[in-house]
């Protein structure tokens, strides 16, 4: 039996599809249903690797997480990861094809709806319900011709849409009209019913709103869901605004790390997990601080356009800021990208990456980075050298790093991708104060994590804490709390049935 469909679009980019679709997943799943989530194509460049060793968006592999399986590439055959000057890598099926421009893209586009098909196809075959996630807004009118995430799929799927508004900007009622007044007719038609996302406030002062709007568009509103800022979920392209600080409100008796946003930053989610402990405070640096005090650590994240990010590290005074950090022992960790950048040289003569052959490096590790075309995407899981810690991770690479300071590891690696494996991996400093790696997601390791706090808060004379306790099984049962106790749950079982 083929499985059933919702599928959730928004008014616009940000409104919330992403968490709504996993809070739907774990919803569906906790009612007892083999549930899966399918986003068609992504724009992010916060990915993961699944168990084939194929890239997809991060958000879909927490959805997954959200239906207690295994990610799929089919979970999200496209993903494109935009890369400022070459324009976006395109990564079909878990692997990429190439990177692309606008109108080369858009050529592709036959081949590319056949994928969409068939993975979508796969997924509603092995699952009682398939919960699809839109992409930006349904209304983008001049990309109608090459819609591939939108109400084409809902047609492929037959899927029936809620429309997502998102109060907390403003405006929700006039972006949930217009949006629908921008649809053509059986656009319009499979838009069941209108759900409104990040509500503060009395919940009888939204009713007027509610009743004029259930009259002006003759759809129900299935419901109003809250504004819930400790919800623990992963960000699909982007840094949380309450974060993207020029510098850290200073804590009482809390570590100070702070990251430096680059242009081109990927995989953001790498440092999420920080933001559960209770002596952290993360900042994400969008430009120099102007204050004398520096952090507790310094991370220079992914990038998906290394020499460009570089670029900006030394023309926005960042990289004067790093040799300040330096200086003064301050511990900094360069990520991917981050790492390459550690490094004396990168080297880029095929143009894999840039249109920059080559470029120094900041400097700080001895080590010598060049690209090669083919990606690296594999899940690995080691041991921190020094403490013999268990770690995971994956790596999302095109970058070859090797240099004298690679004799000094982070990790030692056991397993990749399932396989018995026995290499080094990182490299660190001689006082092993500054030091990179090619794995992401390495903080998400909860002892590792604080082992690494704890490190620090020894600088500062504090005592240890404990690490905490794994809160994954605590995020899937909110996240379906949100659709029972603010959904109008007979009127989403009726869209699902198809009886709406």
């Amino acid at each position: 039996m083929k499985a059933r469909t919702i599928m959730i679009q928004g008014t616009a980019s940000s409104v919330g599809k992403s968490v709504i679709s996993a809070a739907l997943c774990a919803y569906f799943r906790e009612e007892g249903f083999r549930v899966a989530p399918f986003k068609s194509q992504n724009m992010s460049n916060n990915s993961f690797v699944t168990s084939s060793g194929g890239e997809i968006g991060r958000a879909q592999a927490f959805q997954a997480q959200a239906c207690g399986i295994e990610a799929a590439v089919e979970m999200n055959p496209i993903l494109l990861k935009p890369s400022g000057e070459m324009g976006a890598q395109v990564v079909v099926l878990g692997k990429p094809v190439g990177t692309m421009t606008t109108p080369e893209y858009h050529a592709f586009y036959p081949e590319l709806i056949r994928v969409v098909r068939a993975s979508f196809e796969r997924l509603a075959s092995h699952h009682d319900i398939v919960v699809i996630e839109g992409a930006g807004s349904p209304a983008e009118i001049n990309l109608r011709e090459f819609d591939i995430a939108n109400m084409a799929v809902a047609k492929l799927a037959r899927a029936p849409v809620v429309l997502v508004g998102d109060i907390n900007l403003g405006g929700v009622f006039a972006s949930l009209v217009g949006t629908l007044l921008l649809l053509e007719p059986d656009e319009r038609a499979v838009v069941k019913a209108l759900l409104i996302n990040k509500f503060r406030g009395e919940l009888a002062l939204l009713q007027p709103g509610i009743r004029s709007l259930e009259a002006k568009t003759g759809k129900r509103i299935l419901g109003v869901l809250p504004f819930v800022e400790t919800l623990q979920v992963a960000e699909e392209d982007m840094v949380r605004e309450s974060r993207l600080e020029s510098a850290a409100v200073p804590g009482n008796g809390k570590l100070r790390i702070e990251v430096i946003h680059l242009p081109h930053i990927s995989n953001a989610t790498d440092f999420e997990a920080f933001t559960n402990e209770v002596d952290v405070i993360v900042q994400f640096l969008t430009r120099v601080p102007e204050s004398g005090r520096l952090p507790d650590a310094l991370i220079l994240p992914g990038s998906k356009s290394t020499m460009a990010d570089l670029a900006y590290v030394r023309s926005s005074g960042f990289a004067r800021y790093i040799g300040l950090c330096r200086e003064a022992g301050v511990p900094i960790i360069g990520i991917c990208g981050g790492y390459q950048m550690l490094g004396k040289e990168l080297l880029d003569p095929d143009g894999i990456e840039s249109a920059t052959p080559s470029a120094k490096g900041l400097g700080l590790l001895r080590l010598r980075t060049s690209f090669h075309p083919e990606k690296r995407t594999v899940r690995v899981h080691g041991v921190d050298i020094e403490t013999g810690r268990e770690v995971s991770g994956y790596e999302i690479h095109m970058g070859r790093t090797e240099g004298p300071d690679t004799a000094r590891p982070v990790f030692r690696l056991v397993g990749e991708m399932g396989c018995p494996t026995d290499r080094p991996e990182g490299a660190r400093s001689e006082n092993g104060l500054i030091w990179g790696t090619y794995l992401h997601g390495v903080f998400d390791t909860t002892a590792y994590r604080r082992h690494f706090l704890n490190r620090l808060r020894a600088r500062h004379g504090w005592p240890p804490l404990a690490a905490l306790a794994d809160r994954a099984n605590q995020t899937f049962p909110s996240l379906a709390a949100l659709i029972r106790d603010h959904v109008d749950l007979p009127s989403l079982h009726q869209i699902v049935d198809g009886q709406l």
